[in-house]
């Protein structure tokens, strides 16, 4: 069974699904900027790629604490 391709933008309880975190998780690292958004109206979307930006950050900095 295949996965659906990505969508282009998710609302926040897509993306809280997505990432597995709890709304206020996600607004905290919108506020923080560790995750990008846009808004359309009063619509606040979270872009697929600001998801693949944060869980590659995510694993850029756990890797940090790795000796090599």
């Amino acid at each position: 069974m295949t996965e659906p391709a990505p969508k282009a933008l998710y609302r926040i309880p897509e993306a809280m699904r997505l990432l597995s975190l709890s709304r206020s998780v996600i607004y905290e690292l919108i506020r923080s900027g560790r995750l990008r958004t846009v808004k359309e109206g009063r619509t606040r979307l979270v872009p697929h790629s600001a998801i693949v930006e944060y869980v590659t950050l995510l694993e850029r900095e756990s890797m940090k604490g790795v000796a090599a």
